[in-house]
């Protein structure tokens, strides 16, 4: 490790890079973190629960950011929702 920090000091122009692809990493770890802690249609034990799609809520959008997005019923499945009741 200590080459690494000579290669640094001798390179000076490396500095930067090696900042930039730090803070990628750094974010891209901690915003993996992030979906497998919150979301709910990421899971790790495809065991337990084969099929975790059955337990989402339908009516709460799934996307990371909505902008402008209104939640209309379609027509032809309200129909068939009403002929199936």
């Amino acid at each position: 490790m200590s080459g690494f920090f000579q290669l640094l000091k001798k390179r000076k122009e490396l500095i930067p890079l090696v900042g930039f692809m730090g803070f990628a990493a750094a974010g891209a770890t901690a915003a993996s973190l992030y979906f497998l802690f919150t979301k709910s249609d990421v899971i790790l034990n495809k065991s337990s629960n084969p099929e975790p799609w059955e337990r989402l809520d339908p009516s709460k959008p799934q996307k990371l950011l909505t902008i402008n997005q209104e939640w209309k019923p379609v027509k032809e499945l309200e129909i068939v929702r009403s002929l199936t009741k």
